[in-house]
């Protein structure tokens, strides 16, 4: 498995960069764990930009630890049940999130 800084820095070349016209996002990433730390995403009328380090005002923030969020990025865990158990916390724009997650699949 990678890690989550390879995953979230190659973000924008696993997205249909098409699918995300018309969205105007901002999202932090903020993850506990082996190499965790903090990175924001910014979603802009279909471009996608990573930058290591906080965002002044995201929309959605999103604590997890890094295998956690790994795997939730990669589809492999079920964002309503890791939100609802704890392993997932999500402040913000929860409609939000839902749209950026379909982007991934």
């Amino acid at each position: 498995m990678e890690n989550f800084s390879d995953f979230i820095n190659n973000l924008p070349n696993q997205i249909d960069l098409e699918q995300t016209k018309g969205i105007h996002a901002l999202l932090q990433f903020s993850l506990s764990g082996d190499n965790g730390g903090n990175w924001g995403v910014t979603v802009d009328d279909g471009t996608v930009s990573v930058v290591t380090g906080q965002l002044t005002k995201p929309q959605l923030i999103i604590k997890a630890s890094t295998v956690d969020a790994l795997k939730l990025m990669q589809g492999e865990l079920n964002p309503v049940g890791a939100f609802m158990t704890g392993r997932v916390k999500m402040v913000g724009d929860m409609a939000l999130a839902i749209k950026l997650l379909k982007l991934l699949k």
